[in-house]
């Protein structure tokens, strides 16, 4: 695999509804592969669910053969059970990644949107506008959830082409100290 052409396959898991995204950047071109949800029967056992979204992501890797997969990240949330449902769905889709020894890139929210709209507090309708601006595409997602998970694949190609270590620069004094060479007396 290499940076310079590579497919990334984008989740943003859900227990009712699971989008996905697929791009395939070679040099600085992105391609729109791939895009949708996956819709689950909330009347399924959580079990049934998750054999679903196992299934399904398989049948995309199978595909669509992703070099690298990215997902959003677990976050807080104040209802343990939803919290518990959304590992479930992330735990489930990073398995089938591993099992088919394909990398596994987890981002939160924040540095999705952070990535997309420069705003990491801006609205997932804001965040699918500007995907609509950055990939050229035929029609616009149907599901906020796909262009989230669209969003999570081009947040993975950003920060691969532009890779800053998140314990670079802790303030201005830690920027300083660590660009002397390059302050003007």
């Amino acid at each position: 695999m290499q940076l310079n052409d590579q497919v990334i396959l984008g989740i943003d898991p859900g227990s009712n509804i699971m989008g996905y995204g697929i791009i395939h950047s070679k040099n600085k071109d992105i391609e729109l592969l791939d895009m949708g949800v996956l819709k689950l029967n909330p009347k399924d056992n959580q079990l049934l669910r998750m054999k679903h979204i196992f299934e399904f992501t398989l049948a995309l890797i199978e595909k669509h053969l992703p070099d690298v997969m990215a997902i959003e990240a677990p976050f807080f949330g104040k209802n343990v059970q939803s919290m518990l449902k959304l590992g479930r769905a992330q735990g489930t889709a990073i398995a089938v990644a591993l099992h088919k020894n394909i990398p596994v890139f987890e981002y939160s929210p924040k540095k999705v949107k952070q990535s997309i709209t420069g705003k990491g507090s801006a609205s997932k309708e804001q965040m699918a506008a500007m995907l609509c601006h950055l990939i050229p595409m035929k029609e616009k997602p149907l599901y906020l959830d796909a262009s989230d998970a669209l969003g999570i694949a081009l947040c993975h190609y950003f920060q691969s082409h532009n890779p800053i270590p998140s314990d670079t620069y802790k303030g201005w004094e830690n920027f300083i100290a660590k660009n002397a060479d390059r302050i003007i007396p």
